[in-house]
């Protein structure tokens, strides 16, 4: 007889129902898709989407773009280090030395210019394979979610 565990009906309920289960199996399946595609180009959907935030805000402090990207610091600086490493950004002290000024290079501009036809592709891979309908829905749906429940 195998040993089962003892809340053997809750685990399953947790394999049916759970939302961050389900979530984090879709952004898995979501993020090999944009991986491959983005191959070419040399940086990763992670590596890609920190790219374009910190373009979009400028040089911005470490501390804010981890909330606009909702992420514990700590994470957002393990994440950041590869692209520093490679030359796609920069971290300066900002006026109080405390503060971590990221930005991006002018390496970090190209690989975006060369990463942003593949991302295009990928994009166009995903809403093709979930129809423009789901795709939509989807998007809400996870803007909603971010909205609700980030300071709840």
């Amino acid at each position: 007889m195998q040993n089962q565990p003892a809340h053997l009906d809750q685990l399953q309920k947790v394999g049916t129902t759970c939302t961050c289960f389900h979530l984090r199996k879709a952004s898995r399946v979501v993020t090999q898709i944009f991986d491959e595609v983005l191959q070419p180009s040399g940086v990763l959907v992670n590596q890609f989407t920190l790219l374009v935030a910190v373009n979009l805000a400028g040089a911005i402090a470490i501390t804010h773009l981890a909330q606009e990207l909702v992420m514990d610091r700590t994470t957002l600086t393990r994440n950041l280090k590869p692209l520093l490493r490679e030359g796609l950004i920069q971290v300066q002290p900002g006026q109080d030395q405390r503060v971590r000024v990221v930005s991006l290079t002018k390496a970090g501009q190209a690989a975006l210019v060369k990463a942003l036809p593949l991302w295009e592709v990928a994009q166009a891979r995903v809403i093709e394979q979930l129809g423009r309908e789901k795709w939509s829905l989807l998007l809400s749906g996870l803007s909603d979610t971010v909205s609700v429940l980030r300071h709840s």
